[in-house]
């Protein structure tokens, strides 16, 4: 008979919790890990940057080789690629460089137009990898601007660009009796607004077929205009210039007889509703009529 093994009853080990550090030693810890990996992150930014640093101004994939030029007939073409070639190339921690990256279109564009005042703009485009393109914009004359015996072509905006070497009868002459300084090419000579006034008052004298000699800019108020034929007409450029206008008319379709147009010595037309005129001294009529 098999004897009645005696029970085992299970043994339990105590539990024992797991060791934690101290707070101060885990934080440590986990600043550690940070810390190197910030410094991980900024080793791979600082290749990356330099990577592009050399790429930007470096690399012979973007350094400038061709430099095209179109619109200009008053500059050559290897003039204006010299003064761009000058500054394009750049010193760069010792090295040159001629990257299409660091082009200063602005500071090009002002040099050009300071050196040639018959340039009115240097538009600059960056063409990939390595070509720049270049659209001259030149000054049109629009008047000539006489001073004493010297004449320059003036553009829209009321600057003088080039001197006058030969007769151009198209063009509107112009002087001005509020100037005293000496003239320098590429300055502003007359404000654009008082150019358009007065490139409007011409296309509208032609409609009356007055031929013009020249302006003459006396003062603010007062605007001279000779005629072919020797007389005068007087604008307020400060006034209604289309009641001016309408007056002048009234005097050559009623008043003024187209024979003795001729025998005019001015018309005054900045003052009141009526416009004062004079004939020659030489001339039959009366010296003058109206106020």
């Amino acid at each position: 008979m098999n004897r009645l093994q005696p029970i085992r009853r299970p043994t339990y080990r105590p539990y024992r919790a797991k060791k934690l550090k101290p707070p101060h030693q885990r934080r440590k810890r986990l600043k550690s890990i940070i810390t190197s990996r910030l410094f991980g992150i900024g080793i791979l930014v600082l290749i990356i940057a330099g990577g592009i640093f050399y790429l930007v101004c470096f690399s012979s994939i973007f350094q400038i080789r061709e430099i095209k030029i179109s619109g200009n007939s008053k500059v050559s073409t290897q003039t204006l690629q010299g003064i761009i070639q000058n500054q394009i190339e750049k010193k760069i921690l010792l090295f040159s460089s001629k990257s299409i990256f660091l082009t200063d279109s602005n500071k090009i564009n002002e040099i050009i137009v300071d050196k040639f005042p018959q340039i009115a703009k240097a538009d600059l485009k960056r063409n990939f990898p390595d070509t720049i393109l270049v659209e001259i914009k030149e000054r049109k004359p629009a008047a000539i601007f006489c001073r004493e015996e010297n004449q320059f072509f003036v553009d829209k905006e009321g600057i003088i660009f080039e001197a006058v070497s030969e007769t151009r009868p198209e063009l509107l002459k112009i002087r001005s009796q509020n100037l005293k300084e000496e003239l320098k090419l590429g300055e502003k000579v007359i404000e654009k607004e008082q150019l358009s006034q007065i490139l409007d008052l011409e296309s509208e004298l032609k409609k009356f077929k007055i031929p013009i000699k020249e302006f003459i800019i006396v003062s603010e108020e007062e605007l001279t205009i000779i005629t072919d034929g020797g007389w005068e007409i007087y604008f307020n450029p400060q006034e209604d210039l289309e009641w001016q206008l309408t007056k002048l008319r009234a005097l050559l379709e009623e008043e003024i007889p187209p024979e003795k147009i001729g025998d005019l010595e001015y018309i005054n037309l900045r003052f009141g509703n009526l416009a004062p005129y004079k004939y020659k001294t030489t001339s039959t009529p009366p010296a003058e009529t109206g106020p």
